[in-house]
């Protein structure tokens, strides 16, 4: 039975508790959609000494936009418009806004040439309701993001760091690291086929109905392959894989994922406002930008959208990462510019082409969501996608996306990096389809 990705994840873990999981969740039977006009308010950016201040906004009758330039490069006010065409209903999307609020941010050579914020940080509480004006937050571009899937790309960073430092061989099989990935047909599975996501594993794992860690932990190393899956011929987008390699990096540092993203990636980067359990470490709560608010968590504002990452703590290797547009695009920067950043090297430069070519040519691709996807892949990054990129895809364009309307897009024939951060999934991810906002943003900046 070919079951697509949205719908098996939209089942929810406290309607089938057997179900394998990773993304999302779908409103309860019996749940009516909340939608009313949008009580337009307006609000600056941060400014210094701003930080920690409670938003007061003012009646408008402008959605919130706020750019981080006068005038700004040529596609910067068909981006904006972009952006604030989608906090309400459209054409293709009649019934619900595309998303609360969004920031698009474009590094070009190197340096952010452009930045903009629409819409609200928080919009509905709990149950879903529409908050009054008072209490909604407005969007700033650095409010701090669930990343989603976008936390995969770290966690292939991670592991090909351990390649580089001659601890992991791409074409390994898995269980010469991690013995307790069992299973028939997994003494197959390499570790360059998990990240090009040609292992054959399915979308998700079971952790429901279990009492520890360290049980789920075993359910998802002992994760079956698909019916009739091959590993190593087919892409089958699967969340279990990146999973798999977040406990392998963890094995091989001898450290949590989480400190281990923080030491060989976010810290090297100077990057402030990226990591996981972010209700730990951000100071100003108002910069979090809220997700679900109807299910029986209640509202998600810096916890993990995500239930597989949530139920396992908070951590893991295909989702839980929290961040910034900025801090985004510095990791999308690096890969561009072959492994290095401000003078650090984070990768060496032969890996980092390895990771940026299309490992998984003439392959089919199986992805009941998107029947026009290909299977261009690289060792961690989506290669030549159209259906997100837009105009901007390429044989040489790479990126990645994350469920709660999170994108990272890199066009190295412009030099670009255009990052793309939704809060789609507030206040319910079954509202509005990513991919159109994604396509028409890159569609804009490819304009300009």
């Amino acid at each position: 039975m070919n079951i697509g990705r949205r719908t098996l994840l939209g089942t929810g873990l406290a309607a089938t508790a057997a179900a394998l999981t990773g993304c999302g969740r779908t409103a309860p039977a019996g749940d009516a959609p909340v939608w009313a006009e949008p009580v337009a308010t307006e609000q600056p950016l941060t400014t210094p000494g701003a930080v920690g201040r409670a938003i007061q906004p003012a009646p408008s009758p402008r959605a919130v936009t706020s750019a981080a330039t006068p005038a700004g490069p040529p596609y910067a006010a068909k981006v904006k418009a972009t952006l604030t065409k989608y906090l309400v209903p459209t054409a293709d999307n009649p019934k619900h806004p595309g998303y609360a609020g969004a920031v698009a941010l474009v590094m070009q050579d190197g340096k952010t040439r452009f930045s903009t914020a629409a819409g609200h940080a928080l919009r509905y509480g709990a149950g879903p309701v529409d908050l009054p004006a008072a209490k909604r937050v407005a969007m700033r571009t650095d409010s701090i993001f669930d990343l989603a899937s976008l936390t995969k790309v770290c966690t292939a960073i991670l592991t090909l760091q351990l390649v580089d430092r001659g601890k992991v061989e791409l074409n390994a099989p898995v269980q010469r690291y991690l013995p307790e990935f069992t299973g028939a047909g997994k003494d197959k599975i390499t570790i360059a086929m998990l990240l090009a996501h040609t292992s054959a594993l399915p979308v998700g794992a079971k952790v429901t109905g279990f009492s520890t860690n360290t049980q789920r932990w075993q359910s998802v190393m002992t994760t079956p392959l698909v019916k009739g899956g091959v590993p190593g011929t087919t892409f089958r987008y699967s969340s279990v894989g990146l999973m798999v390699l977040g406990r392998l990096v963890e094995k091989l540092t001898g450290t949590s994922l989480d400190k281990a993203v923080r030491d060989n990636i976010t810290t090297p980067l100077g990057l402030e406002d990226t990591g996981f359990l972010p209700l730990k470490w951000v100071a100003d709560k108002s910069r979090l930008v809220a997700t679900d608010a109807r299910t029986s968590r209640g509202l998600l504002r810096g916890t993990v959208h995500d239930d597989v990452a949530n139920i396992l703590g908070g951590v893991a290797g295909h989702a839980g990462l929290f961040g910034t547009a900025q801090d985004v695009a510095v990791i999308g920067q690096m890969l561009l510019a072959g492994g290095t950043h401000h003078g650090r090297r984070i990768l060496s430069a032969d890996t980092v082409a390895k990771m940026l070519t299309n490992v998984n040519k003439g392959k089919p691709a199986i992805d009941a969501d998107r029947p026009h996807r290909t299977a261009d892949h690289g060792l961690g990054v989506e290669i030549n996608q159209p259906w997100f990129m837009g105009k901007l895809a390429s044989p040489t364009s790479f990126g990645h996306t994350g469920f709660t309307g999170t994108s990272l897009l890199v066009v190295p024939s412009r030099r670009q990096v255009i990052v793309l951060l939704t809060n789609r999934a507030h206040p319910n991810w079954s509202w509005s389809n990513p991919d159109t906002h994604r396509v028409a943003v890159h569609n804009a900046v490819a304009a300009g």
